[in-house]
């Protein structure tokens, strides 16, 4: 039986990417190394306070991470010092990073950072690698065990397309405007298995699926994980929800968060009560995250519940309906709401860059 933590016990984190640019134009480099040689250098030999700076897939990008956090307050406090980490290292090494989740400026081709695993996806994926330079914010929600974190994944389905929305910041792609809100996600939906997760009717039959996609070389052979929007971890008893891209300012990724709990939470809940999760097809699943994805807040959406077309402002207070039983027993239910409230009344990312991006305004605007 699947005990529900009390409030004030459902830890989360969060881990932010970025691109490393240049300073004068903008443009992605594939500076990480010195980047994190600087973060080590101002940091002195006991690294400092807090996690520290990790590579990612590409050279030209950087992840923080913050450590676990029990509330909003102490999360929005390690999301702002991380980002100022960052942003004294990359300083340090002659770049800025940027938070969109697409390089909006053309830029040479990539390398892939040299660790064995990602040179194994490199070898496996060929040039999806070189074309994944994306950056997304990555929410983790501790879970009693990885069985009720399966459980939790039935439940979320639905509304990581709502998630989304919320987050949409990467409407250009090397100097182009997509036409998308995100079209980080359009870019990540090539590979396998980075879409909303089937449904799994255990633990044991998700670490066989996964297994299985290993057989068949759809995964590298030392994958711990598939890359579903949302997955237990392989090493830490939570749900990571990786659905959204970066956002442009700490009160986003603060909602993401606070969103994400209070789903997860509201998810063990139904099924400690028995209830079954929605029954959202896959076709439906896959057509609400690309609707997510072309229109972000600022178009239409498909409701979670009902899979009827509505206003992305109606499909957005369905999930503040949602879970604002688990809001309000966190005592997160107001901030996250007038955070909710002000991406719909001024925009996302996404509208923010594409309003900011005439041919007067510098780079750095965006």
């Amino acid at each position: 039986m699947v005990a529900v933590p009390a409030p004030d016990e459902v830890t989360l984190g969060v881990e932010e990417e970025f691109l490393l640019v240049d300073a004068v134009d903008g443009v992605p480099v594939g500076g990480a190394g010195d980047v994190l040689d600087a973060d080590r250098a101002l940091r002195g030999p006991d690294g400092g306070p807090g996690p520290g700076l990790q590579r990612e897939l590409l050279a030209s990008m950087a992840e923080t991470a913050t450590g676990v956090c029990t509330g909003l307050a102490g999360l929005r406090a390690e999301l702002t010092a991380a980002r100022a980490r960052l942003q004294s290292a990359a300083r340090k090494a002659g770049l800025r990073p940027l938070a969109s989740g697409t390089a909006p400026m053309a830029a040479p081709a990539r390398t892939v950072t040299p660790t064995r695993h990602y040179r194994q996806m490199a070898r496996l994926y060929g040039r999806l690698t070189d074309e994944t330079e994306t950056c997304g914010c990555h929410v983790h929600v501790g879970v009693p065990d990885r069985e009720a974190a399966v459980a939790v994944l039935n439940h979320l389905r639905p509304w990581l397309p709502v998630l989304l929305a919320l987050s949409a910041n990467s409407p250009y792609h090397r100097g182009t405007d997509t036409g998308h809100a995100s079209w980080r996600a359009l870019t990540l939906s090539r590979w396998p298995t980075h879409q909303i997760p089937p449904r799994f009717a255990s633990a044991a039959q998700y670490d066989r699926t996964v297994a299985a996609l290993r057989r068949t070389g759809v995964l590298p052979s030392r994958a711990a994980n598939a890359y579903w929007l949302a997955r237990p971890s392989h090493h830490l008893p939570t749900v990571e929800v990786r659905v959204a891209d970066v956002t442009p300012s700490v009160d986003e990724a603060v909602l993401q968060a606070g969103l994400t709990r209070a789903l997860v939470t509201s998810a063990l809940h139904a099924v400690v009560r028995g209830r079954p999760a929605p029954r959202l097809p896959d076709h439906a699943a896959g057509t609400a995250l690309w609707t997510a994805a072309r229109y972000g807040v600022s178009g239409p959406a498909l409701h979670p519940e009902t899979g009827e077309r509505v206003p992305a402002a109606e499909a957005v207070r369905a999930l503040l309906h949602r879970v604002r039983p688990a809001l309000e027993a966190s005592g997160d239910e107001a901030e996250v709401r007038e955070l909710a409230e002000r991406v719909l009344a001024h925009g996302t990312g996404a509208d923010r860059q594409r309003r900011r991006a005439d041919p007067g305004t510098p780079w750095e605007a965006l």
